[in-house]
């Protein structure tokens, strides 16, 4: 249904107005708090750690009561937790898919029995879902390629040490990643690494890839899964040098938590992208209110700075914000960047 507009002073309470819904969400209301499950996907990362916490803050603001479980990256898991929170009661779930392909059993389910799914962080390949709350993944793979193929000066080797290709977002950072580098730097060879998000598998081939190649010039990690273990190897190999030094190996990563940023800081590695966890799990929650109150979007510009998007005919995703992060806040090739220690960045506050 379309929205009605609310006085000026209540759009500035709620805080949350976006324009692509034709009209005001509120974010409070004096009736009894929704029954929301969420499911946390793992909390073995910083990342997922700060979205767990997150979502607490963000369910006491909204005024929502919770049912959390974890799946632990496995769709068993999952599928198990979404019956449990059937059962329960929920009026609505949030969740965040790992095996993007396999969770279609549960989201018709889900339907159903009328109850509205936000996924936060994946797209899943098919199913109903209410909203899509994530960022532009394949701008992830776009911007690390543009900052390497800089630094390396169009010329050299990389290692991208790739997700799990079963997820949307490793399939959209390996192809973005990999599109671009034919492209605009064809001249720099890309040795692509599957990790499955496993830390392990991914310092093992990276420990390969660097022994068969020692002149490797730069390293994009799809994920700080890979952050201390890519430290680990370019140690023990004696190419942890500072940024200055020509022996440098330029590290790239995905997610922008704290220990990426103290790290850039410190000339550790050189660049991340920062995906916004605090906004995934704020506005995971805020959709997951709207639609159990029965509300709407369409595409559109967002007054929180993202953009909805249609991907295919009754899905929607809200694409939040996702900034390169550099040690100068630079430009590189085109892409505009914001220095590590921007206090207005989620991973400056995250402990």
């Amino acid at each position: 249904m379309r929205l009605r507009a609310l006085p000026a002073a209540a759009v500035a309470a709620a805080g949350l107005l976006l324009t692509s819904c034709g009209g005001t969400a509120s974010t409070g209301g004096a009736t009894a708090a929704p029954l929301v499950g969420i499911d946390y996907p793992r909390s073995d990362t910083d990342f997922w750690n700060s979205f767990n916490r997150h979502t607490s803050r963000s369910a006491e603001k909204l005024g929502l009561e919770l049912r959390t479980t974890t799946s632990q990256d496995g769709v068993a898991s999952l599928t198990a937790n979404v019956q449990t929170m059937i059962s329960q009661g929920v009026e609505g779930v949030v969740m965040a898919p790992q095996d993007t392909a396999a969770i279609a059993p549960s989201l018709h389910r889900l339907t159903a029995g009328k109850i509205p799914v936000v996924t936060v962080d994946t797209r899943p390949d098919s199913g109903k879902v209410f909203m899509v709350v994530r960022a532009d993944n394949r701008a992830y793979g776009t911007k690390a390629c543009r900052y390497l193929g800089t630094k390396l000066r169009g010329r050299g080797k990389v290692v991208m040490l790739e997700g799990d290709l079963s997820s949307i977002n490793g399939r959209d950072r390996t192809e973005a990643f990999n599109d671009c580098m034919a492209e605009h730097y064809p001249r720099i060879r890309v040795f692509g690494e599957a990790t499955n998000w496993d830390p392990s598998v991914a310092a093992q081939k990276l420990q390969t890839d660097l022994t068969a190649h020692p002149d490797i010039g730069g390293v994009y990690t799809q994920s700080s899964f890979a952050l201390s273990g890519t430290l680990q190897v370019l140690r023990r190999k004696g190419l942890l040098h500072p940024p200055a030094d020509p022996r440098h190996v330029f590290v790239v990563s995905n997610d922008g938590i704290g220990e990426e940023l103290k790290d850039i800081a410190a000339g550790r590695i050189d660049a991340t992208v920062s995906q916004p966890a605090d906004q995934y799990a704020r506005y995971a929650l805020f959709y997951i209110k709207a639609a159990i109150a029965g509300r709407t979007f369409r595409p559109g510009a967002t007054r929180h700075r993202s953009r909805i998007i249609q991907v295919r005919p009754g899905v929607l995703e809200d694409q939040l914000e996702a900034p390169l992060v550099t040690r100068d806040g630079g430009t590189h090739d085109g892409v505009t960047s914001v220095k590590s220690t921007d206090p207005a960045l989620w991973g400056n506050h995250s402990r």
